[in-house]
């Protein structure tokens, strides 16, 4: 992803069936709980590709994708860095 002259970065945004989230607790066994953008409070699973490769904490902001059966659970898809997380919050995607 590269910069242009005014330093924004091109960021990676959700597609049609993706939400912004915020994580909001862990929960342990790899499971977080995110309020999303859509305000919803859901439990949302860490898939093993991203297991001790990327690191989750309170606070981060994330992607997940809502499961179509249970809408009350999702899948972390993505975890933007706190630059990529402010820039979203500057350009008005996320409050």
């Amino acid at each position: 992803m590269a910069d242009d002259d005014s330093g924004r970065k091109n960021l990676r945004m959700p597609d049609d069936d993706e939400v912004f989230a915020e994580v909001t607790n862990m929960l342990g066994a790899n499971r977080v709980k995110v309020r999303c953008a859509d305000g919803t409070e859901r439990t949302a699973r860490i898939p093993g590709r991203m297991q001790k490769r990327i690191w989750i904490r309170e606070g981060d902001v994330v992607l997940v994708e809502p499961w179509d059966w249970q809408d009350e659970k999702a899948d972390v898809v993505w975890r933007y860095e706190k630059a990529d997380a402010d820039q979203l919050r500057e350009e008005g995607h996320i409050e």
